[in-house]
């Protein structure tokens, strides 16, 4: 299949992604760079993952039946990435976590046509499929007709979404033990695959610039903003 193009425009703010795996410290960089950006021109901060992760752990902090309630939905998420995909139940709330990042996408492009930047957490894409932002439903020719409808409109929503190449993507870079440390409470074999899936993305082609994220952080910020402010320069507001 061919890539999708690009729609970005030149008159449209700058769309900056920030990516990187659980313990590579997104969120402390992210809101750090945020602030940074809003010094230099009016900028958004748009969640574009489908949160499932945050969800799950949530749930397993419950009293009494939160830790067994967790580990079926966990058993069933892993049967969801075998390759004859999820069940019909299982598929049709996997399909509705990736329309809620449909909508904070379009609402991301709403900000962006107004001129404000955009600096992502996280960012789909089709490379890949699975937790690393990529698509949850598989398609294949022995799941029921409604899973093999879903799993189409949802890679047809995806291709629009990454269709809207990002300016920059800066990618956090941690090795998996780092990542344990930092993420005690984290499935060592799930940290593992997304580490993994996420040095295989190219982004539809965007720039990437990878930052070893078991740096001091002032030197990863030094290195984003760097990157960053090259963008800003050639694209004022």
């Amino acid at each position: 299949m061919s890539s999708p193009s690009n729609t970005t425009r030149p008159h449209e703010a700058p769309l900056i992604a920030l990516v990187g795996s659980d313990g590579s410290g997104k969120s402390t960089v992210g809101a750090a760079l945020l602030q940074w950006m809003q010094e230099q021109r009016p900028t958004e901060l748009c969640h574009l993952g489908k949160q499932t992760g945050n969800m799950g752990r949530a749930i397993a902090r419950w009293p009494i039946i939160g830790r067994r309630f967790h580990r079926k939905l966990t058993e069933k998420a892993d049967k969801a990435r075998e390759p004859k995909g999820p069940g019909t139940a299982t598929a049709l709330v996997m399909y509705l976590f990736s329309m809620r990042r449909v909508r904070r996408f379009r609402r991301m492009l709403r900000l962006r046509q107004q001129g404000i930047a955009i600096l992502t957490d996280r960012f789909p894409q089709v490379e890949v499929p699975g937790p690393m932002d990529g698509l949850s439903l598989p398609s294949t020719a022995a799941q029921p007709p409604l899973v093999r409808a879903l799993a189409r409109r949802e890679r047809g929503h995806y291709q629009w979404m990454v269709s809207h190449r990002p300016d920059l993507v800066i990618r956090l870079t941690v090795d998996l033990a780092t990542a344990i440390r930092r993420k005690p409470d984290h499935r060592e074999r799930s940290l593992a695959t997304k580490i993994a899936d996420l040095a295989r993305l190219r982004f539809n082609g965007a720039k990437v610039v990878d930052i070893d994220a078991t740096q001091p952080l002032d030197q990863v910020l030094a290195q984003a903003k760097q990157a960053i402010g090259e963008v800003l320069a050639a694209r004022p507001a």
